[in-house]
Order: C-alpha cells, then sequence, then structure tokens
C-alpha cells in the first residue's frame, strides 16, 4: 500500500494480520468472531451459499445463516459448517432471529429481493440495532449491506439513511450508488454519513467515514461474473465478525477478493473464472 495523494492510498499489497495465518494454539472458535448473514430467497440460494463459504473461508470462528425455510435444506448441505437460523415465511426473509447482540458482525442482501416483507424486516433491524446502542454501552455488530439491501435503502432512502448504524459498511456498484446517493461525491457521502462505501468497479474504492480513500490494484475483467459481489460480501462479514475495524475489514476484504481472483486466473482463463473459484482461491490469497 502506498500514498499517492492527501488520505489517498493504492492497495497493491497487504501485510496480513496475525488472524489469517499465525493464530495463537489456545484459542477457540469463539476468538474469532460470531457472524450473522441474512440471505437468500426462493431461486437465490445460491447467493446465501456463495456469501456464507466466503466468510467462513476468511476464518469467522462462527457463522449463522438467517434464511427462508426453502433454503434450509441447500444451506446445511452446500456449508456444513455454518449454523442456519430459519425465517417465519417459506420463501423470503420477513423475520429477525433472536438476540443480535450476540454477533460481532451483520451482513444482509444477498439474494433476498425487496418483496414488501422483507423491506419490513429490514426496517425492523435498523430500528434493533438503534435500540441495542440506546440501551447497552458494549459495542454494535458491524453491518454489512449488499445487493438488494441497498436497493430497498435506496427506494426509502430519506427515511432509512438516517436509521444506519454509524460505521455501517455499504457495497455499491455504480447503478447501486447511484441509486443510493445521485451523483453526489462518494468522499462527501462516506463522511456526511458516517459509512464506509464500497464503490466496486474494475478498481474498487473504499471510502472512509474519517475521509479517506483506497484504491485496490488487485482483480481481472473474469471478476464480472455471478456472484462475485456475493463472495466480496462473505469476504468483508468474515473479517469484520474478527473484530477488524470497518474499514480495514473492507479494504483487506477487497483485496483478498481481487488477489484470489487473479491467483485462480492463472489457472484458467477470465471468461470461464466463477465465483467460487475466487472462494477457492482465498485459502492461497491469504498465506
Amino acid at each position: 500500500m502506498r500514498k499517492i495523494g492527501e488520505n489517498i492510498f493504492e492497495v497493491d499489497h497487504i501485510d496480513l494480520p496475525d488472524i489469517m495465518n499465525h493464530r495463537k494454539p489456545e484459542t477457540t472458535k469463539k476468538d474469532y468472531g460470531h457472524a450473522l448473514l441474512l440471505a437468500g430467497s426462493m431461486g437465490k440460494m445460491g447467493a446465501a451459499v456463495l456469501a456464507a463459504k466466503a466468510c467462513m473461508r476468511v476464518g469467522a470462528g462462527l457463522l449463522t445463516v438467517h434464511v427462508p425455510a426453502c433454503g434450509v435444506e441447500v444451506m446445511q448441505t452446500a456449508v456444513p459448517e455454518a449454523m442456519v437460523s430459519v425465517d417465519a415465511h417459506d420463501f423470503m426473509l420477513s423475520s429477525l432471529p433472536d438476540n443480535l447482540s450476540r454477533y460481532n458482525a451483520i451482513a444482509i442482501g444477498p439474494g433476498i429481493g425487496v418483496h414488501r416483507r422483507t423491506v419490513r424486516m429490514l426496517r425492523h433491524l435498523l430500528k434493533a440495532l438503534a435500540e441495542m446502542q440506546r440501551c447497552s454501552s458494549a459495542p454494535l455488530p458491524v453491518l454489512i449491506l449488499d445487493a438488494d439491501a441497498l436497493n430497498i435503502v435506496a427506494s426509502l432512502s430519506e427515511v432509512m439513511l438516517p436509521m444506519l448504524p454509524a460505521a455501517t459498511i455499504v457495497t455499491p456498484h455504480e447503478g447501486e450508488y447511484t441509486r443510493l446517493f445521485g451523483s453526489a461525491d462518494p468522499h462527501r457521502m462516506a463522511v456526511d454519513h458516517r459509512l464506509t462505501i464500497v464503490k466496486k468497479a474494475h478498481h474498487t474504492h473504499t471510502y472512509s467515514c474519517k475521509g479517506q480513500e483506497f484504491i485496490n490494484l488487485t482483480g481481472n475483467a473474469g471478476m464480472a461474473t455471478a456472484g462475485s459481489g456475493d463472495a466480496l460480501t462473505g469476504i468483508i462479514l468474515g473479517l469484520a465478525a474478527q473484530h477488524c475495524s470497518p474499514i480495514i475489514a473492507s479494504m483487506m476484504g477487497v483485496y483478498l477478493h481481487g488477489r484470489a481472483a487473479d491467483l485462480a486466473a492463472l489457472n484458467q482463463s477470465q471468461a470461464s473464472l466463477l465465483a467460487s473459484d475466487i472462494i477457492e482461491n482465498l485459502k492461497s490469497a491469504t498465506m
């Protein structure tokens, strides 16, 4: 990583923290955080599976995935390492799991759709986090919003943007960013709304709530494939659950995501690269 301007950095290499490769032998899974992923709906359970696998691959100690009833068998078969929380609805997310305070990081969005019941569930999540902050001095779980969660917030931006907890991570591509913020400068939006903004592009830019900008230089065109963004959400969730700050989890997650894709492309064409190849190569990217 090198500084190229006032509070602007290029990221082509990161010295990864000890949690990635040098864990102390006396630790347990609880030392590496508990992540909650709210994802999936009928026909879109693959997004939940990819995000869950990526979360576990970067080292989260525990992962609970909250899915509609139709996704339980899929999730328990595809990601046996994850625990499953079952929504009240068969085909979409409509309710929250109990005891949100036990999680270190929460991600919502991959494959959830924008049904009115899911919109209501997201509003309840934001209200629950606000209540936790009001009633307790304990740190809030880091919140990560992606995909349809961003579309829901954008559709009700005047109501929902002010509800987002400080240091929330949002991961929009260009179209999602425009729906959220129009043509506004991302530096200003990150500072004004106290967000970490991961603006996905050929070179993904990550903006901190303190005015920093990180320009990622890893990755390739093969990442323009279904599920790549779901994998990134899972990576950031897994790092945030391990007590990385929102900006470190985001900046490091984007770097690892691109680095894993570069390693995958060494053994195949970019056109044949799958999101699951990125996840599989995370084990080498973190070495």
